[in-house]
C-alpha cells in the first residue's frame, strides 16, 4: 500500500491550525499597535529649545515651534540646521518607537523555522 502525502500521525494539521490562530492574533495586534504609534507625538528641540519639531508616528510634522531669538536673518542657516536637527531627532524617536512595536510583536517567532 503506497504512503500518501501529507503528515505522519495526524498531528500536524492541528498545529497548523494552532499557528494560524495565533498568526491572525498577532496580525490584529499589530495594526491595532500600529493605530496607536500613528496618533503618538514625539517631539525634539534643537539650539537649547530654540526650535522644537513635534512629529507624529506616522511620520508627518505636526508642529515647528522657533524661538524669535533663533531669528537672526544675517544667520538664516543656522536656524536651518536647527529645524533639520530637531525634525531629524522627533523622526528617529518616532522609527525607534516604530522598531520597538515590532520587536515585542515579533519577539516570540525567534525560534519559528522561517
Amino acid at each position: 500500500m503506497a504512503k500518501r502525502g501529507g503528515f505522519p500521525g495526524g498531528g500536524m494539521p492541528g498545529n497548523m491550525n494552532n499557528l494560524m490562530k495565533q498568526a491572525q492574533r498577532m496580525q490584529r495586534q499589530m495594526e491595532e499597535s500600529q493605530k496607536e504609534l500613528e496618533t503618538k507625538e514625539f517631539t525634539a528641540k534643537a539650539g537649547g529649545g530654540a526650535v522644537e519639531a513635534t512629529v507624529m508616528g506616522n511620520k508627518t510634522l505636526k508642529s515647528l515651534v522657533i524661538s524669535p531669538d533663533a531669528v537672526d536673518p544675517d544667520d538664516v542657516e543656522m536656524l536651518q540646521d536647527l529645524i533639520v536637527a530637531a525634525v531629524n531627532e522627533a523622526m528617529a524617536q518616532a522609527d525607534t518607537a516604530s522598531s520597538d512595536m515590532l520587536g515585542k510583536m515579533t519577539g516570540g517567532l525567534g525560534g519559528m523555522p522561517f
